[in-house]
């Protein structure tokens, strides 16, 4: 939808289009960070996977959506633009946190099921693919308004 307006405006304009000024790049830098925290969470969870057999090992997570949904939130503007772009993507970190760190159905104190890690990376795959999808399809129309 963004590159249609910016198509739009290209053409309104003589053919020079106001990238700078269209949000678009805000919304690029949000999918940047969320593409970065989600191949934080992908390393973690191999992580997870390759001690699924170590003693008294806990698995690891990482707190990000619910970040990136507070500093939405806090953004305090009506409109989701304005909200994107009030966004300080550089004070959402990932958080690594241990997961039901008291907690382990194993008798060795490992909390790690194999089948629950393969389930959350195949989620996190996705979510990263789709991610990756809406960012080529951002570009693409960058492309298409630069020609």
């Amino acid at each position: 939808m963004v590159y249609i307006a910016l198509k739009n405006r290209k053409k309104q304009e003589g053919g020079v289009a106001m990238l700078g000024n269209s949000g678009l790049f805000d919304y690029i830098n949000t999918l940047g960070t969320s593409l970065d925290a989600a191949a934080v969470r992908n390393d973690i969870i191999n992580n997870n996977i390759a001690n699924v057999n170590t003693p008294n090992y806990k698995r690891k997570d990482i707190r990000f959506e619910t970040e990136l949904k507070h500093a939405f939130a806090r953004a305090g503007e009506d409109s989701v633009d304005a909200r994107v772009k009030n966004l300080d993507l550089k004070a959402l970190e990932p958080e690594i946190y241990t997961d039901y760190e008291e907690l382990s159905y194993r008798y060795d104190g490992n909390n790690v099921s194999i089948q629950n890690e393969l389930a959350i990376l195949a989620k996190n795959q996705t979510k990263y693919n789709g991610m990756m999808t809406l960012l080529n399809h951002d570009f693409s129309g960058m492309l298409s308004v630069m020609k």
